[in-house]
């Protein structure tokens, strides 16, 4: 499997590993009234979704950047590849 790495071009996936739902950069807010439930969420609550998912994967073999790969999970095709800082600036 070829991941597009909006830098460095196509890479193969033996260069990279898997973090999961690209969800868990949207932290939520500890000030918030309902943190505690919302934090039980994001540390134990999963998808797993069958189809197009967002997933967090990160370059550990090469530039050491993090990245949101958009691939559906039953062909294994990759639709899209971006910087995980880029998602994270525009969620704001």
């Amino acid at each position: 499997m070829l991941i597009p790495h909006p830098l460095l071009g196509p890479r193969d996936a033996m260069e990279f590993t898997y973090h999961g739902d690209a969800k868990l950069l949207m932290r939520p807010a500890p000030e918030s009234p309902t943190a505690e439930a919302e934090f039980w969420d994001y540390v134990f609550l999963r998808d797993n979704p069958a189809g197009v998912h967002r997933e967090l994967w990160f370059h550990e073999y090469g530039d050491r950047s993090w990245l949101v790969v958009t691939r559906n999970t039953i062909t294994h095709e990759i639709l899209s590849a971006e910087l995980a800082c880029d998602v994270a600036r525009r969620s704001r």
